[in-house]
């Protein structure tokens, strides 16, 4: 994988030492990925230090595309860069939608004509037009190390397949996040 900065560094390492729950991205132009990461982006720094897991995206663009896609999502977490696929491939990710689109993600908001739209434009209104990455290209959600460990892989259907992100940090040992905007109601 390929870092914020454009070194390389072996996909091992970043569960080596240490669990981690790794999140593929389908590009950085999707609009459920966006939508997932800035989801992502609401995990504390401390749930996870507190449960010794690290929290990483991966997305299969260029490097050039990280600091962007982090600023617009908020995400501070670790996120790195498969540009050539080859860890989508090895782990089995799939490519193009599954007939079932039932399935729907509980982190996305926007519509598919709107989201899409919104992904559009913003392929559009960037440096070079550039849908960073396969489109095409499905994404995952792996829980994995230290060392050889694989505690949880689940592999997208479809655009809207994302595992719940409370579920992911249950599996893994970490506190969950309410994802909510609405305030807490305490019946007493």
């Amino acid at each position: 994988v390929v870092d914020a900065d454009g070194r390389s560094i072996p996909f091992k390492a970043l569960y080596g030492e240490q669990k981690a729950i790794v999140v593929f991205v389908r590009n950085f132009l999707c609009y459920t990925c966006k939508e997932y990461v800035e989801d992502l982006a609401k995990v504390p720094k401390a749930f996870l230090q507190e449960a010794n897991v690290r929290l990483i995206v991966i997305g299969q663009s260029s490097y050039h595309h990280i600091k962007p896609f982090c600023s617009l999502t908020g995400y501070t977490h670790e996120m790195y860069v498969d540009p050539q696929r080859e860890i989508y491939k090895v782990l089995g990710m799939k490519r193009g939608e599954g007939n079932n689109v039932s399935v729907r993600s509980p982190h996305v908001k926007s519509s598919t004509l709107l989201g899409s739209i919104r992904s559009v434009w913003r392929a559009m209104t960037g440096p070079a037009f550039d849908f960073q990455g396969d489109p095409a290209q499905q994404g995952g959600a792996l829980i994995l190390g230290p060392g050889n460990e694989v505690h949880f892989l689940h592999l997208d259907k479809n655009r809207l397949d994302h595992v719940p992100i409370n579920t992911v940090l249950q599996l893994a040992g970490v506190k969950t996040v309410n994802f909510t905007n609405k305030p807490q109601i305490i019946d007493i």
